[in-house]
């Protein structure tokens, strides 16, 4: 029997028996865990997938790896203990058909057992301990929108997690997952459970045996994100849905109180008037416990800082369970979110949605100029401001302190002619005002006919900002092409289709950089990767050992010592722009002065005296100069050198073929130089990372037969031209003038595109262009069997050694 006869015969009727599909609430499917890293030209590594995940009550309690009846009965434990990790399944089972073999997880206890148990048995196993909460979320099935929607691995690991930690009876829960991996669907889905398992704090705390709705708040911080969240939530009923907005609150005179579902950003929240007309939060309209659930989107933003207004409304309703999203592992810089909170209930990193290809990768491109720093000198005109004698301007000054037109113009022209024009993009700038003249320069630049080709998006262009913003969110639209901004866009920009991330301003924070980043790891159609261009060194954050590691241990409270703080801290200061407690005006708050590093500045620099302004002497703009260089990756999401990614190469060759007469053998024929690219790439040498080295050692016009020859045996690479020509009397003396006038076809072909073109399922594509249809070929090459011996018996010749 073979592996698919094997399960058809003896493990599904084993299955069935134990009542696996038959027992109400049990099922058993075949599971797709991950797709497989994105290698490029559309290719990926191998993905993960369970032949059987044994579902009860919604939980995965069991993985089983199938075999064919002649191996081993343990042959597949190992991929099948590496997927129960994966799904925090209990239970781990090996099998052949004929024996059974299980790991316990939990226990490590190993072995092999009789057969499968039943749906309730394996339940009772996972589940010792009974909890009636457990049993009502799991009795309420996922909305799958139609069969339109189906958890991926880690969102159900991500709403389990969450939701047993609801059942346990914690009142703060935290969930860390990476910008693009669904935050929204797993609020949605944990909402949609608690909603129709009628469960809230009153049933939940014992104190009352009414099982009614429970009210919801989902709490952003922008309206963008409220409005987001309020659309995904759609599926509940219409009268469920409130969008609590300040002009509502105004017309009516009150909060809104009736429904069970309420979006609102917390500006709004903290907006009010008293009875005697003075600034009140409004959120004091509403008892304390009014709420059974709060979900704290990106909650890191501020959500627990005893400064932050988040503090102020989740201190006031504590009743609730409060539920924090966060797409950042704790940091230094969001060390009060986690001592809030308290550790994760799960956490899916940037680094394991790369590599389990749910998001997508990227490329960085560094680029230094002979203007990254300056220094004045008298050839120079000081147009504006008073210029430091000697002073070192660095990237942290410019269009801070200093602003020089010729040097924003240069590297706008330089990252405009490597990117694709047709392609969407992000520019990040200093401030507002540098986020509107890269604006100008790059529509002065552009080709596009389009006025609106590339528009600022920033907190003072209002509804006009975002009404670019939505069109160019649209997937569908093309125009506007390029948003500049400086801080708005680095959270809530849910674009699918961004190619291009460009930095010209330091990101000197770990969590914004990566927010950054999260802009452009969304899947879309075609897109293998998204790329960075670095003007400021930002690559360096990926050297740093908190780049994508795991969250680090709480620290308690400073004021109180408790972790997580139980303290009450002291209300937000009043706005000096529109007199709230906090701010409501939902503008980007004044950026630190980069000298003395207050806000507004306290030392005469930025706000307190006019930014120098510089116009380069002639010979200067016209001896301005790039260097880029593109970073590598290892498996495990870290960045390394082109010589380490090189030498990396180097050592893994020896397993795929031991020596030259090996690697001419398998690339000679297109089967098996297809088995050999697929085995590189699934080593994280797809097509894209070759074509990569082959730049790097001057072999871009080479086959990549000669970029592999040259790092496994030093051999030096000729280009394609010089292959063809070289080879060109033995490739043709076995052929009549048709077939050669046919090989000489694909030969142009190979030269042009590359080894691409010798590839089997090419040579339809390469017969229409040169005859049109099959049957005009036949008449010119005799039989298809004729045709194909030619295709594939020519590339021998062409691979032999030149002493051949």
């Amino acid at each position: 029997m073979n592996e698919a006869d094997t399960r058809a015969e003896l493990i599904d009727p084993a299955l069935k028996e134990a009542g696996w599909g038959l027992v109400e609430s049990s099922r058993v499917r075949r599971e797709v865990i991950t797709l497989g890293r994105l290698q490029g030209a559309g290719q990926r590594t191998r993905g993960d997938i369970a032949d059987y995940v044994l579902f009860y009550q919604g939980q995965k309690l069991a993985v089983i790896e199938a075999k064919k009846r002649d191996l081993p009965v343990t042959e597949g434990l190992a991929q099948a203990k590496r997927y129960a990790e994966r799904l925090q399944a209990r239970f781990a089972y090996a099998t052949n058909g004929v024996g059974l073999y299980r790991v316990d997880m939990h226990t490590g206890e190993e072995g092999p057992v009789a057969g499968y148990p039943s749906p309730q048995a394996l339940w009772a196993e996972s589940f010792p301990e009974p909890n009636a909460w457990r049993e009502s979320f799991g009795e309420v099935p996922f909305h799958d929108n139609g069969g339109q929607w189906q958890a991926r691995y880690y969102q159900h690991n991500a709403i389990n997690q969450a939701l047993e930690a609801i059942a346990a009876g914690r009142q703060r829960v935290l969930l860390t997952l990476a910008t693009g991996t669904g935050k929204t669907a797993i609020a949605f889905q944990l909402a949609w459970k608690l909603f129709h398992s009628r469960w809230n704090l009153a049933a939940w705390q014992g104190d009352d045996d009414t099982r009614v709705r429970p009210r919801i708040l989902f709490l952003a911080d922008r309206n963008i994100l409220a409005d987001q969240a309020y659309n995904s939530f759609s599926a509940f009923p219409e009268d469920a849905l409130v969008r609590i907005a300040p002009d509502a609150i105004r017309k009516q005179g009150r909060v809104p109180k009736n429904g069970n579902l309420f979006f609102t950003i917390f500006q709004t929240f903290m907006s009010g008037r008293d009875a005697e007309g003075n600034p009140a939060p409004s959120f004091g309209d509403y008892p304390p416990d009014f709420f059974d659930l709060i979900i704290i989107d990106e909650c890191h933003r501020g959500g627990a800082n005893d400064e932050s207004s988040w503090r102020a409304i989740l201190e006031y309703f504590s009743p609730a369970v409060q539920l924090g999203l966060t797409a950042t592992p704790k940091r230094t810089t969001n060390t009060d979110t986690y001592a809030y909170f308290g550790e994760p209930a799960y956490v899916y990193s940037l680094k394991e949605g790369i590599n389990d290809g749910f998001l997508t990768p990227f490329k960085v491109r560094q680029i230094a100029t002979t203007l990254d720093d300056y220094v004045y000198t008298p050839d120079d005109e000081v147009v504006q401001g008073e210029v430091e004698q000697g002073r070192r301007y660095t990237e942290a000054d410019f269009n801070r302190l200093i602003r020089i037109k010729a040097r924003e113009q240069y590297r706008v022209q330089v990252f405009m002619e490597m990117i694709d024009p047709r392609e969407k993009t992000l520019v990040f700038c200093a401030n507002q005002e540098h986020a509107l003249a890269v604006r100008d320069l790059i529509n002065q630049a552009k080709t596009h006919p389009d006025p609106n080709y590339c528009v600022r998006v920033t907190a003072d262009d209002g509804a006009e900002g975002e009404r670019f913003l939505r069109r160019f969110q649209d997937n569908e639209k093309t125009i506007p092409t390029i948003l500049t901004t400086s801080q708005k866009l680095s959270t809530g920009v849910d674009a699918r289709n961004i190619r291009n991330i460009v930095l010209m301003r330091p990101v000197n924070s770990m969590i914004e950089f990566k927010q950054i980043i999260g802009r452009g790891t969304r899947l879309f159609d075609g897109k293998d990767h998204f790329t960075i261009l670095d003007f400021v060194r930002a690559y360096e954050h990926f050297n740093d050992p908190e780049w994508d590691g795991e969250p680090m241990a709480p620290e308690p409270c400073g004021r109180c010592g408790e972790t997580p703080c139980v303290c009450v801290v002291s209300p937000p200061a009043l706005c000096e722009a529109c007199g709230n407690r906090p701010c409501t005006c939902e503008k980007e708050p004044p950026e630190p002065c980069p000298v003395c590093g207050e806000s507004p500045c306290q030392c005469g620099g930025e706000g307190g005296r006019p930014v120098v302004e510089i116009e380069l002497a002639p010979g200067k703009v016209r001896q301005l100069q790039h260097m880029s260089a593109t970073s590598f990756w290892s498996p495990d999401g870290t960045p390394i050198s082109a010589a380490d990614f090189i030498r990396r190469l180097y050592g893994d060759l020896p397993a795929l073929f031991q020596d030259e007469a090996t690697l001419r053998a398998l690339w000679s024929r297109p089967d098996t130089r297809q088995g050999l690219l697929e085995r590189l790439a699934e080593k994280g040498y797809g097509g894209e990372q070759l074509r990569d080295i082959a730049r790097l050692v001057d072999a871009e016009n080479s086959d990549l037969f000669d970029v592999l020859a040259y790092i496994a045996f030093a051999l030096p690479p000729i280009s394609r031209e010089e292959r063809v020509a070289s080879h060109r009397r033995q490739l043709f003396a076995e052929y009549d003038y048709r077939q050669r006038e046919f090989l000489s076809f694909i030969l142009d072909h190979y030269v042009q595109n590359g080894v691409g073109e010798l590839a089997q399922h090419k040579l339809p594509d390469l017969i229409q262009l040169k005859y049109q249809t099959p049957t005009d070929a036949i008449a010119e090459l005799g039989s298809v069997e004729n045709i194909r011996d030619v295709f594939i018996g020519f590339q021998a010749r062409l691979y032999e050694s030149h002493k051949a």
